[in-house]
């Protein structure tokens, strides 16, 4: 009876009268059991306008006690909902259609009055909450509209607009946890708002859900909208899905937007700090009143159901605050004192509530072991993403099927992309989805023929194409080796490769007007895309060796960067135009619009593609999970903007300016994405206690002494505050915030040294991981040995440039070892 207590006055609990029976199988009855009835007494208890569903079980048939269990848990919440449970013990003489056939004893079937409503097989109320949630489903069928497409929730929030708000919710599968608290929910608030349901993956796709394999729940603003054209605005509900998250979720929904105060915020109390959500005060005067209300209206809708907002009015405010304030921010806990803040963007405001907002999810005490407890939930990441996605349709008919006797004929017709897996793999099937997501992108458009092939299926053919692990992509060009991909496992990265290899590398450019083209983008347009810089190679017509290697590395990087080569007579004319004197790199920037030149005097392959692969990398790059190995490899310290969302224009004008200048060379000055790269928030709690407002500039070394220095909060980012700041950090006269662990992280013990392991087996030839390929071929047996050498040139691990010293002192030490990219990876 909890809940019911907690619930608003204005709903009536027990507005259609019900009870609930279960039946069940013989048990034996203890003082907390299911009451135990005859046929004609369980009958006869039926009244009209009241629900019950009941097992009817032989009385000499074995017990099942797991089941009666949980039957016995769930009486008391669905007595609760006035609904009381039951089962029906049957005699060898019973004529009852219940009792009457075995089968029918799997069943169990709920009723309303005398007339039959549903039945259900034993096997989905396997637990509490799959009772409860099955009943409440079944009896609320009106209150929860069950939807599987995205036109039923259009249609159905057409409907609404101008007339009521809309709860929208995704559960994994009926029965679950989260399917009761939504039924528990809907029992109270149903005659108020429309609730809608649904499992599958396609709709919450197509709202713009993340991480689509957890539960989710949306607030629709539906009866704000009088248009027909207009979107319902959405609020999620970012807790977990249980009853009292929902209720509380609900209860900020129903709080007014904004509120006006003359008062001291210090003794202001809401709803919101009832229910533990902070207040955000935007102050106001009478002068700027109609812009400070639009900014205040604007931050409670991004605020919605993590603080309440209000509009407080300095000029009728009895009490003094500070004069420069324009924000208040209060938490929750009580006698803690009001924050005075001065923040000029909606963006900050936000992430300082994001920030200090630790709100710790209400659990109930009845279900906390249920909630532990997902019998679903894999131990393994990758399979476990694989089993959420086990619903989802994927359009294989975009790729073609090889089979043993097609492999061969379908590789040798066409170039092709072979995909091998294994469809027992969990890897395989996740990437799967990768893969078909390429072949969406390329339908159409794509002179390469992506196909599969099941390794489970067929091994030989597996084997006889050198394939030892799964999945991986191999492309097969008329007359030349196979390559395969071994880039991210994504996507992005696989379309990338495949764009790129559209042309062979390095283009042979031989007229001064095509290299000109080329290095403008002109050339080719259409790869910009996937590759933002160009590489041409200046040689004059004499350097063999130097354009051999050349050839080698631009072959090597195929698929990574477009590389052209340019060796012909009036190669001056290009090298006094960019003040390159071959052999040399002409490396263009096309978003940057610049051409910048690198000589390559006395560089062997592995040189030439280490500079490239450096080269080619952004100025100012966004730092995400898959690209911060690369530049961790460049050994400097990182200068790094945290921001929650798009940098300010003001901010990036200013770093790139200092780059130019030279300021920043010692540095890799970038920036992360809060919304982007999620993980970036619990690295800034790494850093900081409490978060200061975002954006914040930190510069970071990892790579020796671990230091952290925050560029000061109360200052703006500009070029002379940038500078200014540098310039102590020189002299010594700025404190780190922390100092990061120098702790390496070792496995427990020697027999979990999984990496030491894999070195072993493929020593002396680690595997590299960058460039994002591998160039295989078959060879006759007198060949191999010649292979192998010229291949190992390209499995060598490549030593750093060694970093020169930022400062004159020993601040940050100069690394000068040498390492490989798997060890870094």
């Amino acid at each position: 009876m909890q809940l019911q207590l907690m619930m608003s006055s204005d709903f009536s609990i027990f507005r259609v009268g019900i009870s609930f029976i279960m039946m069940c199988i013989f048990h034996k009855s203890t003082e907390d059991s299911v009451p135990e009835l005859s046929p004609q007494k369980y009958f006869s208890t039926l009244q009209p306008g009241k629900a019950s569903l009941a097992y009817f079980c032989q009385a000499d048939s074995p017990s099942t006690s797991v089941l009666l269990e949980e039957l016995n848990e769930a009486a008391k919440p669905l007595q609760d909902y006035g609904i009381s449970v039951a089962k029906v013990n049957c005699v060898k003489e019973e004529t009852s259609r219940y009792c009457g056939k075995e089968k029918d004893l799997m069943k169990a079937y709920l009723f309303r009055g005398n007339i039959l409503l549903r039945e259900f097989p034993t096997d989905t109320l396997f637990d509490v909450n799959a009772i409860v949630a099955h009943v409440l489903f079944a009896l609320l069928f009106n209150e929860v509209k069950y939807i599987t497409t995205l036109e039923d929730l259009q249609n159905i929030e057409n409907a609404l607009k101008g007339k009521a708000n809309m709860i929208f919710s995704y559960v994994r599968a009926i029965g679950t946890p989260e399917h009761r608290a939504v039924m528990e929910a809907a029992f109270v608030y149903g005659t108020t708002y429309q609730f809608v349901l649904t499992t599958e993956m396609a709709v919450l796709e197509s709202i713009g859900s993340e991480n689509i394999e957890l539960a989710h729940l949306y607030f629709f603003h539906c009866n704000l909208v009088s248009d027909l054209t207009q979107q319902c605005r959405r609020t999620r509900m970012e807790q977990s899905l249980t009853t009292l998250n929902i209720h509380l979720f609900v209860k900020t929904m129903k709080a007014p937007l904004l509120t006006e105060v003359a008062e001291d915020p210090q003794q202001v109390s809401t709803i919101h700090l009832q229910l533990g959500l902070p207040l955000v005060f935007i102050v106001s005067q009478q002068a700027t009143y109609e812009a400070d209300r639009r900014t205040a209206e604007w931050v409670a809708w991004r605020l919605l159901g993590k603080a309440g907002v209000l509009l407080l009015l300095r000029d009728s405010l009895k009490v003094n605050i500070p004069q420069h304030t324009n924000v208040i921010f209060k938490r929750a806990e009580q006698e803690v004192p009001v924050e005075f803040l001065e923040l000029y963007d909606v963006d900050l405001i936000i992430s300082h509530v994001e920030n200090n907002n630790h709100i710790e999810e209400t659990q109930e005490d009845e279900d906390d072991d249920m909630e532990d407890l997902d019998m679903d939930i894999q131990d393994d990441e990758v399979a476990e993403t694989v089993y959420r996605d086990r619903k989802r349709q994927l359009p294989l008919e975009l790729t073609v099927e090889l089979t043993e006797e097609t492999f061969n004929a379908t590789v040798m017709a066409s170039d092709s992309i072979v995909l091998f897996y294994a469809g027992w793999h969990a890897v395989s099937m996740a990437f799967l989805q990768s893969y078909i997501d390429v072949a969406i992108k390329l339908k159409d458009t794509s002179t390469m023929l992506l196909t599969r092939i099941n390794c489970a299926d067929w091994s030989d053919v597996c084997t006889k194409q050198n394939v030892t692990e799964f999945p991986i992509v191999k492309m097969y060009k008329k007359g030349e080796n196979p390559v395969s991909y071994v880039g991210m496992l994504g996507t992005e990265g696989l379309l990338k490769f495949i764009q790129l290899n559209r042309i062979s590398y390095p283009v042979n450019i031989t007229l001064f007007q095509e290299a000109e083209k080329y290095l403008s983008g002109e050339l080719y347009k259409d790869l910009l895309t996937y590759s933002s810089v160009s590489v041409l190679g200046l040689f004059s017509p004499t350097m063999t060796t130097a354009k051999e290697d050349f050839t080698e590395a631009g072959n090597y990087l195929k698929g990574c960067v477009i590389t052209g080569i340019y060796s012909e007579e009036d190669v001056w004319i290009l090298s006094n135009k960019y003040a390159a004197t071959p052999p040399a790199l002409l490396l263009a920037r096309h978003k940057e619009g610049t051409i910048e030149s690198i000589p390559l005097a006395n560089t062997h392959v592995q040189d030439i593609v280490q500079i490239i692969t450096n080269a080619s990398l952004e100025t100012f790059p966004e730092i995400t999970v898959e690209n911060l190995p690369t530049y961790l490899r460049l050994q400097k310290p990182l200068l790094i903007l945290f921001s929650d969302g798009s940098i300010n224009p003001q901010y990036r004008k200013a770093i790139l300016t200092l780059m130019k200048q030279k300021h920043l060379d010692s540095f890799i000055p970038c920036w992360l994405n809060l919304k982007n790269t999620p993980v970036g928030r619990g690295i800034l709690r790494a850093y900081f206690s409490p978060l200061p407002p975002l954006p914040l500039l930190v510069l970071v070394n990892l790579h020796s002494g671990g230091q952290v220095f925050a560029f000061p909060s109360n200052q703006s980012i500009t070029e002379q505050n940038l500078v200014l700041w540098l310039k102590k950090l020189e002299a010594g006269l700025e404190n780190h915030i922390t100092i990061l662990s120098a702790q390496e992280w070792k496995p427990p013990l020697p027999a979990y040294d999984f990496l030491s392991m894999m070195d072993a087996a493929t020593a002396p030839h680690p595997t590299r991981k960058e460039p994002e390929y591998t160039k295989e071929t078959d060879v006759p047996e007198n060949d191999k040995e010649q292979y192998e050498d010229k291949s190992s040139i390209r499995k060598e691990p490549i030593e750093t440039l060694r970093i020169k010293h930022w400062n004159k002192s020993n601040w940050f030490k100069e690394t000068e070892k040498s390492f490989k990219h798997d060890k870094e990876l």
